[in-house]
């Protein structure tokens, strides 16, 4: 079984930075890809950013500019570097990850979740 941890939310001044971290861990064969969604009360979890096997990377284009996501495959690792952070960029952030954990056995996975609040 895979699990993916995240790490790293908390409360920041607009223009702050924060640095997300999520970690997967259990019996991983191979990753696809991992990413970062965001959602917010009330509504659907939508795209921050991802990363593929290939070192592929995607954005939603209000975070373009401004946030980085990066990996350790040493680690089973995929990292947020969020700068410039705005108020509307408070949301609860989660973790995904393609993962197999056998040739043929792969699962959609989601961390728990870490808040990100941006307030003065």
């Amino acid at each position: 079984q895979v699990q993916l941890v995240e790490s790293g939310g908390g409360l920041v001044q607009p223009g702050g930075s924060l640095r997300l971290s999520c970690a997967a861990s259990g019996s991983i064969f191979r990753i696809v890809a991992m990413g970062w969604y965001r959602q917010a009360p009330g509504k659907g979890r939508e795209l921050v950013a991802t990363i593929n096997a290939g070192g592929g990377l995607g954005y939603a284009d209000s975070v373009k500019g401004r946030f980085t996501i990066s990996r350790d495959n040493a680690k089973n690792s995929v990292y947020l570097q969020m700068n410039s952070l705005k108020p509307e960029d408070t949301d609860v952030y989660y973790c995904n990850g393609k993962i197999y954990s056998s040739p043929t056995e792969w699962a959609d996975l989601w961390g728990q979740g870490t808040q990100v609040t941006v307030s003065s």
